[in-house]
């Protein structure tokens, strides 16, 4: 068999989705066979991910690669068509990496397990199927059906308020995913070729007014799911209620669904509005920074407070894309793979201190570190991430963004300061929260009547395991970031370049640029 011409994308993606179609017929009574099964399903597929990256990946490349594509319906010219570049691929690693975690943070899950599991495996495909599809309708399809676990996972395994949340969380999403639909037929039937290959509707030559009418549409669902500010409210509402590997996987993955489609879809293929739009991507960004930033630092609710913090920190994705420079675009990315593992860690960290005080209630926790020692040692580790500590993958990221837009030459100077300001007093509100959570949580004097009552006994290897495995890549990426950034550089240089142009005043600079000789000049004897 030729390796080379292996479906590796297909494979990839299909595996977790059929190996789910398994699971009712797996013998079980406990839910101890079907976590095995399910566990030695994510890691073999994650085990093929990096395989296929480290044998068919060039980092130099910065276009599609193991791309795959099949007819599906050719009238409409709607084929499977799969790929990866340095946009897709970072996240497709992420998503197998967090949901394979994700899997065994589920190990103590007794209600329903087979539906459980099943639930998480056809997500599996799903989410690494939004990453990889190049065809506008197929990833439409993908994109609502990786909702569906989602919802079932909310509404069954889910809070006093799982209805309520899983509830709102569909209608929001699904809400938002009907602009995805209606500008891809758009673009689809657009000219004189019906067409929905990605590659192919980049190429059309789209009027202006057009293209902003599309960017608007996209916009709109891909805010919900950033999410973007005042389009966000369904998201602490879902972390109030959720376990701790649905945490792991909305924090983890599902958002960086939202921010990986405001590159691919509004920026990579409709550039003209893009420079029309940046400057409300700016705005908007600085709004959830410190909007979510004041309201994560009020909240007494444990979950929702790190909900919020995750709204503050995609804030930085939304002014990288929006920034005009390789810098910024580069830190971007970086920001959605550092917080997809900074919050996959604190939620499973905030499960499992509540599975120990059944209370997510601050005022009634209180010098739980004593009795805890280990959970305090990694819940102060990842918060340290999260607040941006240097060494930390959460430093790099916004680091980038803050240089890249401050060196932008697309933004008149004053704009450039006060967004810079702003991001600065974003920055420092996230310690002044995240430390007096943690001060409330395990310093001071123990609450007696919580004592009393609940048995507060240190983290399981199990949970160490998971939280090692979070750590060593934040504090990698921190002390070496080309670790991840060589993976994405050459496709975020190009489509920079290719944004630049489409300002004015940056194409008009690009003109007028003196033209540099590089050869060597003539020596006269």
């Amino acid at each position: 068999m030729n390796i080379t011409n292996f479906p590796w994308l297909t494979t990839i993606i299909l595996l977790p989705i059929a190996a789910s179609l398994l699971i009712p017929i797996i013998p079980d009574k406990d839910g101890k066979t079907v976590r095995w099964y399910s566990l030695i399903v994510g890691l073999i597929d994650f085990a093929l991910i990096v395989y296929a990256f480290y044998t068919g990946y060039d980092f130099s490349n910065p276009d599609l690669q193991l791309v795959e594509s099949y007819p599906w319906v050719p009238q409409l010219d709607l084929n499977w068509s799969v790929g990866a570049d340095g946009l897709s691929m970072p996240l497709i690693i992420l998503t197998g990496f967090i949901t394979t975690l994700a899997i065994l943070a589920a190990w103590p899950v007794t209600f329903k397990p087979k539906l459980f599991y099943f639930l998480i495996l056809a997500m599996y495909g799903g989410q690494i199927a939004v990453f990889a599809v190049q065809d506008m309708l197929l990833f439409f399809l993908v994109w609502e059906l990786e909702l569906v676990p989602i919802y079932f996972l909310l509404s069954i395994w889910g809070g006093k308020k799982r209805q309520y949340a899983a509830t709102k969380f569909i209608l929001y999403t699904a809400g938002g995913s009907l602009f995805i639909l209606l500008s891809a037929l758009t673009m689809g039937f657009y000219g004189d070729t019906v067409t929905f290959d990605m590659r192919a509707i980049a190429l059309k030559d789209f009027a202006l007014n057009f293209q902003l009418a599309l960017y608007a549409g996209f916009l709109i669902a891909y805010a919900v799911k950033l999410p973007i500010i005042p389009l966000h409210t369904w998201l602490p509402d879902a972390h109030g209620e959720a376990t701790a590997p649905v945490h792991m996987l909305l924090a983890g993955i599902l958002l960086k669904m939202g921010g990986y489609a405001l590159i691919r879809m509004n920026a990579q293929m409709l550039p003209d509005a893009h420079a029309y739009f940046a400057p409300v991507l700016v705005v908007l960004g600085v709004v959830n920074i410190i909007y979510a930033a004041l309201t994560s630092f009020a909240q007494r609710n444990l979950k929702r407070k790190i909900a919020y913090s995750s709204i503050s920190h995609m804030g930085f994705v939304t002014i990288g894309i929006a920034s005009f420079t390789d810098l910024g675009l580069s830190g971007a990315v970086l920001q959605m793979v550092s917080h997809g593992l900074i919050g996959a860690s604190l939620f499973f960290l905030v499960g499992a201190t509540y599975d120990r005080t059944h209370t997510l209630m601050l005022d009634e926790m209180g010098g739980v570190g004593k009795r805890m020692r280990k959970i305090f040692a990694m819940f102060t580790a990842c918060s340290m991430a999260s607040l941006a500590l240097p060494g930390m993958s959460g430093f790099v990221a916004e680091l980038m963004v803050f240089v890249g837009f401050a060196t932008s030459d697309a933004y008149s100077s004053t704009f450039k300061v006060i967004v810079v300001f702003l991001m600065a007093v974003g920055v420092i509100l996230t310690p002044i929260y995240l430390l007096s959570m943690l001060r409330e949580i395990f310093y001071g004097q123990e609450n007696e009547e919580l004592v009393s009552h609940q048995a507060l006994i240190d983290a399981e290897p199990r949970e160490v395991f998971i939280i090692a495995c979070l750590l060593v890549p934040i504090i990698g990426i921190g002390l070496y970031p080309k670790l991840l950034t060589q993976m994405y550089d050459a496709t975020t240089v190009q489509l920079t370049a290719r944004l630049r142009d489409s300002v004015p005043t940056l194409a008009q600079q690009k003109q007028e640029a003196p033209q540099i000789s590089l050869s060597a000049p003539a020596i006269s004897n």
